[in-house]
């Protein structure tokens, strides 16, 4: 049968792509045979209305998407977990009645589950991926899920096109590869040819896609939701986790090497970090709005594939949320995690968000289906912390039931029957006005795809955006098929002309493609955001990371331990890396317990490094490829490198004592040391090679 089918293709009120069949054998159905109208988007009650529960396309979609892997999550299926607590800095009655901020140092206990999105358990660390960012929260009143990402917006506009997405990103069910990674056909072909994407695709060729680490990248609730006060007055609210750490990310070169020299370095660093007391801090930050905002905005704040910058929406900080304790058992609790967003407590609620609507139908169902059935709330790490009082029994996994007789309410045994609603206590759903004819579309309010886009991409500093453009060149790479190169490319002409040129060289495209068709002229007027730029807002600090030092036999014990001392001030740490195992004894006849063997422990996995052979030792470096290699990588991923007296020779022949920079530092005393420590506040030297 030929892949090839005539289609014609068709766009809708809000820009969205509708391919449709022109033969009978090529009508889209759901599994009943129902033949489909509309694939793109979800029934709704108005343009902007919330998604209706009696949409049996979207469940049939979505329903079978979610039983699709057994155990592992379908998504987000590699991740890894912490215990921690949150902090409320200061009551926010005036907007909200969530008893988790009404009380000024109010603090709630915490899990947070970090991930990647499109590998399996198995995969490395270090994809390019988003990253998720769960975060539970134990309130008094019940258990609230802040479902959410590193990146503050989404490839899609409407959950209907959720499997879609993951089908495109993950393996190809054919060849069962790429893993976890987006290199190939599948994935941008489904992207080209869905522009509401192109905001996202701008996050994910970022560095925002590769962090660091997972305590230097922030996390973003994505959606818009409401925050309700006691007097039932309401607020649109956004979602932001910022790191205390600062963030960090790394260059595509050392993220393929990390994920072969440790694919679980994000795990272990989070791991290691905790251990030792160093832990990670974020602090809770709120945008808050009101509905003339939201009319007055540029842009739909319903639209996922949408943010509102920062200064025009200052982010309002209101909290810190602290993880200090690992888990005790990795299935137990980072595995039988259940996140769902539907989980909200009184003081919160919902918007019409048809992405958000969707995940909050998709997410207990597939919770049904992973953890077995519907008592996973009786799992400890699900189970709120507050007390629990309901008639619902038996089923799959049951720890516990109702006791007496009362199994149903309303009953007649009085304080033998039972738990009662609570008109002043319960959850109560803000009372927004719904109207409109039940449809499937897409609110034209949705339609400018490129604008935002555009937005990010200028707000980036050159180092960025050199890294953005390499990212796509490298992806689209991978892609075999001409066309859907050619056809990403008439897309990043509507967002910058330089950078599709730039793609567009790099891929070998002489004849350019024309702009793609936009439902919406991209504005050229929006601002650049420094919010948005990760080497904008650098930590100006060392805290929390690691220096690795090679060292030879007979390297100098003083400066090595002046260097110890700077580190230990400064909130960084460091570890000994030699051509064996072992020991290693410094100049001055004291003997070092080494950390990493060369070859085993590479630059990639510090944050700078020091070089410091030994008199007579130079010999068992030169000769060794790996030390050769640590060396010339840090200089490629623009570290810092310190360097001791006896170090010459190795620079020279790893190839950069010829191209010694400003980021290299020759070391002699303790203010040398602690010169080269201010300049790794820095985190990278990226005037390297300009």
């Amino acid at each position: 049968m030929s892949s090839k089918k005539n289609l014609k293709t068709t766009r809708g009120k809000g820009g969205e792509l509708h391919q449709q069949a022109t033969g009978v054998d090529d009508i889209l159905t759901t599994q009943q045979g129902a033949p489909v109208a509309d694939d793109q988007n979800s029934l709704k009650a108005g343009v902007r209305g919330p998604t209706l529960l009696e949409d049996h396309i979207l469940r049939d979609k979505i329903f079978h998407f979610d039983h699709e892997r057994i155990p592992e999550r379908v998504v987000h299926a590699r991740g890894y977990g912490a215990h921690g607590y949150f902090e409320t800095y200061n009551s926010l009655k005036d907007i909200t009645s969530a008893d988790i901020f009404q009380r000024k140092g109010e603090k709630t206990p915490a899990f947070v589950r970090f991930s990647t999105v499109a590998g399996s358990k198995g995969s490395p660390d270090m994809a390019r991926d988003v990253r998720g960012f769960a975060v539970k929260l134990y309130t008094k009143e019940g258990n609230w899920d802040i479902v959410g990402n590193n990146i503050p917006v989404f490839f899609i506009q409407d959950a209907m096109k959720f499997p879609d997405l993951i089908h495109a990103a993950k393996e190809e069910p054919d060849s069962g590869f790429p893993q976890a990674q987006t290199a190939h056909d599948n994935f941008w072909d489904f992207i080209s040819l869905t522009p509401e994407s192109m905001h996202m695709v701008m996050w994910i060729m970022s560095d925002r896609a590769i962090p660091r680490s997972l305590r230097f990248m922030e996390g973003f609730g994505v959606h818009t939701f409401r925050m309700v006060n006691s007097k039932g007055a309401a607020v649109f609210v956004k979602f932001h986790w910022k790191p205390r750490q600062g963030m960090q990310s790394v260059v595509w070169d050392e993220a393929v090497k990390l994920n072969g020299a440790d694919p679980d370095f994000h795990r272990r660093d989070l791991w290691d970090a905790i251990s030792r007391g160093d832990f990670p801090e974020w602090e809770l930050g709120l945008q808050v709005f009101d509905e003339d905002f939201a009319k007055r905005f540029e842009f739909d704040v319903l639209d996922a594939t949408k943010l509102i910058p920062e200064e025009l929406v200052p982010v309002r900080i209101v909290g810190r949320l602290v993880l200090d304790r690992v888990v005790d058992n990795f299935f137990a609790e980072t595995e039988q995690v259940a996140f769902c967003t539907q989980n909200i407590v009184r003081g919160i609620d919902q918007s019409e968000d048809p992405l958000l609507q969707g995940r909050n139908f998709s997410y207990l169902d597939t919770q049904l289906k992973r953890l077995g059935g519907p008592n996973f709330t009786h799992i400890p790490i699900n189970a709120p912390k507050c007390p629990m009082r309901h008639f619902q029994q038996d089923g799959h996994m049951a720890m516990h039931n109702p006791k007496g007789r009362a199994n149903y309410e309303p009953n007649s045994w009085g304080e033998e029957g039972g738990p009662r609603e609570s008109p002043e206590k319960g959850f109560a759903s803000y009372p927004q006005p719904v109207q409109g004819e039940k449809q499937r579309v897409r609110s034209p309010t949705f339609a400018d795809h490129y604008s935002q886009a555009r937005q990010f991409y200028i707000s980036q500093t050159a180092t960025e955006q050199r890294h953005m453009a390499d990212a796509l060149a490298f992806e689209l790479s991978k892609v075999k098929t001409v066309a859907i190169r050619e056809r990403m490319v008439s897309h990043l002409l509507n967002i910058d002309k330089n950078l599709a040129m730039t793609v567009a060289g790099n891929l070998a495209i002489h004849s350019m493609p024309k702009p793609a068709q936009a439902a919406v002229k991209t504005r050229m007027d929006l601002p650049a955001s420094d919010k948005l730029s990760i080497l904008k807002n650098g930590p100006d600090s060392f805290k929390g990371r690691k220096v690795g030092v090679l060292a030879g036999e007979g390297f100098d014990g003083a400066l090595f331990s002046q260097l110890e001392k700077a580190l230990e001030a400064e909130g960084a740490i460091h570890a000994l890396v030699a051509p064996h195992a072992g020991q290693l004894k410094d100049s001055s006849g004291q003997a070092h317990t080494i950390d990493e063997k060369v070859d085993g422990g590479p630059s990639v996995l510090f944050d700078a490094i020091v070089i410091l052979p030994g008199k007579g030792s130079q010999d068992a470096l030169l000769k060794n490829p790996a030390a050769l290699a640590f060396i010339s990588d840090a200089f490629n991923h623009h570290k810092f490198i310190g360097y001791g007296e006896e170090a010459k020779p190795l620079l020279d022949k790893a190839g950069i004592g010829d191209v010694l920079d400003k980021g290299c530092l020759k070391l002699k005393d303790a203010k040398s040391v602690s010169g080269f420590i201010k300049q790794c506040r820095q985190l990278r030297y990226w005037q390297r090679g300009l």
